[in-house]
């Protein structure tokens, strides 16, 4: 794509390196922006350099946060005693919208995938362990994306809990088996909440 400035062309070729951000998309932002007034894109640039400086990732269960405590974690009306595992926080954000989740969340940052070079030391894993010894979880919920890796990922976990008592359960498989959680929609990710069920019955 040939453009008639070398300070579009850049700024393009930065819109473009987003996901899913093709160079004709970006250009089309590109103009967009040209199109506002400099304090409006001002405020967009400044947007961005303040998220990517300040954000915070909560001590606790490693949400995205503007404190050292994200907003779940110190909502005192959440269910302290009940832990959803997620993948990312992508996976936070499409449960929430569900509202059908009152607990609290740990995200692991990934799943167990040898393959890709990810192996439990990389994960949030032992944080994740220490909060159930230390909190007096009553039930921790599994809802990783139903594949092969989310699997593992569940199987090793219930294997360093040990024999910690809490109820282990699982989001039901109303998510095809080998599909990812972010793009399930809303009423089949809230069922498979609601009816969720005991780990063991997937994991072996």
């Amino acid at each position: 794509m040939e453009l008639p400035s070398s300070l579009l062309e850049n700024a393009v070729t930065e819109f473009s390196k987003l996901p899913g951000i093709g160079k004709k998309s970006a250009l089309r932002m590109v103009l967009h922006l040209l199109k506002q007034d400099a304090q409006a894109v001002t405020q967009f640039s400044e947007a961005i350099t303040r998220m990517r400086n300040e954000m915070k990732f909560c001590q606790r269960c490693h949400n995205i946060s503007d404190a050292d405590i994200c907003a779940i974690c110190a909502n005192s009306m959440r269910n302290n005693q009940q832990i959803c595992v997620v993948e990312n926080i992508r996976d936070v954000i499409a449960i929430e919208n569900t509202q059908q989740f009152n607990g609290t969340y740990h995200v692991l940052g990934g799943v167990i995938s040898p393959l890709d070079g990810i192996g439990p030391d990389q994960l949030s894993i032992e944080s994740l362990v220490q909060r159930i010894q230390n909190e007096g979880t009553e039930e921790l919920i599994f809802a990783l994306s139903p594949n092969i890796q989310g699997d593992t990922t569940i199987y090793y976990i219930q294997k360093k809990i040990g024999a910690h008592s809490c109820t282990i359960s699982t989001i039901s498989r109303g998510i095809a088996f080998g599909g990812e959680l972010e793009y399930a929609d809303e009423l089949t990710l809230a069922r498979s909440i609601a009816n969720r069920v005991p780990a063991n019955s997937f994991v072996k």
